[in-house]
């Protein structure tokens, strides 16, 4: 299944919350549709993942565990 080359987004009228946020996109290597995290994916059809730098928001900090 083939989709638009770029990454579905949010426009800058609608909120910006602290959850991640769910996108799609077309896989670079197969084209199958694929969802991640923030503009962070991999696709289980043929092993693809792009480099975690190229999400769309810094990733979290590690929280501490409780003792």
């Amino acid at each position: 299944m083939s989709t638009s080359p770029g990454p579905e987004r949010r426009t800058s009228d609608e909120a910006v919350t602290d959850h991640p946020e769910i996108t799609y996109i077309g896989c670079a290597r197969c084209g199958t549709l694929i969802a991640g995290l923030d503009g962070r994916y991999a696709c289980s059809g043929c092993g693809w993942v792009n480099e975690w730098t190229e999400g769309h928001r810094p990733l979290p900090g590690a929280r501490r565990r409780r003792a």
